[in-house]
């Protein structure tokens, strides 16, 4: 038989089993943050029909879809969760209950230039708000608590939610003539924090065509420490930006109730998100000592969800989180909290007779108690059984001998401090219990305070 040497493809990313247990245990605390907010769970094909997936089309999408045909099928993996949304929401309209809210963790696949930190196969962690018809202001001010909710859960404690409105940004590019050039305009903008104030406004010219006096009162505008104040100067001038800043105003009127302390957010005008899809408020995460990270958590209000599968408007609000990459920047500062239990079991029972019986029924009592348990009965040196524990990192080992059965004992050794003892089978399992819930308490990300 030829063999072929094991590798995994660029951009996918496998996880040693410890690894895997804490972006598991981070899945588990984003399931439970979403459905404190009433969000029901939502599982999508991976797999869909490329004319269904792609109803929209062209650009990059179409260049990074993994398409491909199988029989006279033509065949796409989803490359993000919202599409998929989209086409469930209008499939099953006339079932669902509205506002209808939804959380989905899974993963898509984007068939990009793989690099380090983003991947072609990873998942995302989205929640979206959808009306039928019209979807009420509060929708949008109650995600940045969910967003505090998630990351405070995690044990991230220095991030801050950023947002702004893209009316604001529509209705003050009208006002300074700068509309048909808005998109260009705002990936300059983008580049303000890494090139400063004076590059920028020669971009602007030379690149955007912007005359230099309306280069510099729109990075005024955008910069100022007191956006909402600095923008109420322009009240009147423009329905759309009124319109923006009473929504934006709103919003951070009523994120206190929610629960979000004022050290966690911002209104950041320069923040605009994509161009051509969000119609409101908008949001993107930012770890304060990891800027260069950029967002970890990013969405924004749109005005029709589900416009290429049916003719009903269908406006929601909704906030997307790269898993994979943020386990992954995560993973590389040293953020995780490598002193939570990460071993597959929390006993090695060793069996140290000839017949096994009583130490399987040993071990059927523990499983039934709640006690995950590991029953060793290969033939191996009792130095290596123990070793098997060590490297797996399973904080005890039971020993039951003739003299323990004798007895009506088990002998229990603490894997970690070396303490070995040999007491009652209730009180090992009691033991066995407190020390492992020690060691499963607390978030499993280690942050700065």
């Amino acid at each position: 038989m030829e063999q072929r040497k094991p590798r995994t493809l660029s951009g996918f990313m496998e996880l040693s089993p410890a690894r895997q247990v804490q972006f598991d245990r981070m899945v588990t605390l984003l399931r439970s943050a979403y459905s404190l907010y009433g969000f029901t769970p939502l599982d999508t094909p991976l797999i869909e029909s490329s004319d269904v997936l792609l109803a929209k089309g062209g650009g990059e999408t179409e260049k990074q879809i993994y398409r491909f045909q199988k029989g006279d099928n033509d065949l796409s993996l989803r490359f993000d969760l919202t599409v998929p949304l989209a086409k469930y929401v209008a499939l099953y309209y006339s079932e669902l209950t509205f506002p209808f809210r939804r959380f989905q963790i899974g993963k898509v696949y984007r068939g990009e230039r793989a690099q380090r930190g983003r991947f072609r196969e990873f998942y995302q962690a989205d929640i979206d708000i959808i009306g039928d018809g019209a979807l009420d202001i509060i929708n949008e001010a109650e995600i940045p608590s969910i967003i505090y909710k998630v990351f405070t859960s995690l044990g991230l404690n220095r991030f801050q939610i950023r947002l702004n409105n893209r009316k604001i940004l529509n209705g003050l590019f009208a006002v300074l003539g700068l509309s048909e050039q808005a998109g260009d305009v705002m990936r300059t903008m983008d580049k303000l924090d890494k090139i400063g104030a004076d590059k920028v406004v020669s971009l602007l010219q030379e690149d955007c065509g912007v005359p230099s006096e309306t280069a510099m009162r729109l990075i005024r505008t955008l910069s100022t420490d007191k956006p909402l104040t600095a923008l109420e100067a322009l009240r009147g001038q423009n329905t759309l930006l009124d319109t923006g800043l009473e929504e934006l105003g709103t919003v951070v009127r009523y994120m206190s109730a929610f629960g979000v302390p004022e050290s966690h957010f911002k209104v950041d005008l320069t923040i605009a998100r994509g161009l051509d899809y969000y119609t409101g408020t908008v949001y993107e995460t930012v770890m304060l000592d990891h800027p260069e990270v950029g967002s970890i958590c990013s969405g924004g209000r749109y005005d029709n969800l589900a416009g290429y599968y049916t003719d009903r408007v269908l406006p929601g609000v909704g906030i997307s989180i790269g898993l994979t990459r943020l386990f992954f920047v995560l993973e590389n500062q040293g953020y995780l909290n490598n002193s939570l239990l990460t071993a597959p079991a929390d006993v090695l029972i060793i069996p140290m007779t000839e017949d096994l019986s009583p130490s399987i029924a040993l071990a059927t009592r523990l499983r039934e108690q709640g006690v995950r348990t590991q029953l060793y009965c290969e033939q191996k040196k009792f130095k290596q059984k123990l070793s098997y524990a060590d490297k797996l990192g399973i904080p005890f080992a039971l020993f039951m001998g003739e003299d323990e059965l004798a007895q009506k004992l088990v002998t229990i050794k603490n894997l970690i401090t070396g303490v070995q003892s040999s007491c009652m089978e209730a009180d090992a399992m009691e033991q066995i219990r407190t020390y492992c819930a020690q060691c499963t308490q607390g978030a499993p990300i280690q942050d700065k305070l």
